[in-house]
């Protein structure tokens, strides 16, 4: 499967859930969820048939890979590596997902999305450890320090999206410096940290058939 390049509003749209893909227009009038607030298609608000449990739960997964910027093939390997290990896959799945490098720098305010993050880590603006890393789905880990590189921090679009930042930050697993343009991913976040609207038991009721 090669990587979606048609509108991302489709996206939203589709599955019915603000993804932020499109950074200030999300937040705009311009934003298509919020003009149209149905799914996408040729014959426009006509109501649907009910859907099925197998359905749903493809739903959900669609909804989590988009929002994440995965293909099919990295999300079956982040779940396979959620059910090898102990605990709740589900919550181990999110974690694995919340510790993606491109993800972390989205949110701790260096990027405005994640798809802009994913960009900035691959051009290898950041360093982690002090050591530079420009690989997007790089595992960080507690005590990781991440930092904009010294030649990156007069980049204008990493300044638009600290502007937009209030106080040190909006996560409570993350530490954030804006003054030194810098952060700390303190512990994996607890599920009930994690406030995007997706349902993953019904990712892991999917892939456990």
């Amino acid at each position: 499967m090669a990587r979606y390049t048609g509108s991302v509003c489709r996206l939203c749209r589709r599955e019915n859930l603000k993804l932020y893909l499109k950074g200030d227009r999300c937040y705009s009038d311009k934003c298509a969820f919020e003009r149209k607030g149905y799914p996408p298609g040729q014959h426009g608000p006509t109501s649907r048939r009910r859907t099925s449990d197998y359905g749903l739960q493809l739903h959900e997964k669609q909804k989590m890979k988009y929002l994440y910027g995965l293909l099919e093939k990295q999300f079956r390997t982040y779940f396979a590596k959620a059910a090898a290990k102990e605990g709740i896959t589900g919550h181990t799945l999110v974690q694995l997902l919340e510790s993606r490098l491109d993800n972390t720098v989205f949110r701790m305010g260096f990027a405005r999305t994640r798809r802009q993050a994913r960009q900035l880590v691959s051009h290898a603006h950041f360093l982690v450890n002090n050591r530079k890393v420009n690989i997007p789905s790089y595992q960080v880990k507690p005590g990781d320090v991440i930092q904009v590189r010294e030649k990156s921090k007069k980049m204008e679009m990493i300044h638009d999206a600290m502007r937009r930042v209030q106080g040190e930050g909006a996560y409570a697993w993350l530490r954030l410096d804006k003054a030194n343009m810098t952060g700390v991913f303190v512990d994996y976040p607890s599920r009930d940290m994690v406030t995007e609207d997706y349902n993953e038991q019904l990712v892991v009721e999917l892939y456990s058939k």
